[in-house]
């Protein structure tokens, strides 16, 4: 099993749905994006070089989210939130 699968197991294991596409940015390079979201209306959308970090930093920011949520019951997130990109030396 890849580490792909594995990230996209866990990220539906935790009720997220996700999506992955590459693409070819304005400089004719590959890259990757992720995406995970929810029925409560969370969303998370990230990019990078890598399909492997693209998966990574979604994971990340899923996981921080429901460390997050359950930390805090006051706690609002706006409906979309960009993660950083990630850009391979």
């Amino acid at each position: 099993m890849k580490y792909t699968e594995i990230v996209a197991d866990n990220l539906s294991k935790a009720g997220w749905s996700w999506g992955c596409v590459s693409a070819i940015d304005s400089n004719k390079r590959t890259i990757w994006i992720a995406d995970a979201h929810r029925d409560d209306g969370k969303r998370f959308v990230v990019h990078a070089d890598e399909k492997l970090t693209a998966f990574l930093e979604l994971e990340s920011a899923t996981r921080e989210h429901a460390a997050r949520a359950s930390a805090t019951t006051l706690y609002s997130m706006r409906a979309v939130e960009v993660v950083r990109p990630v850009r391979s030396q």
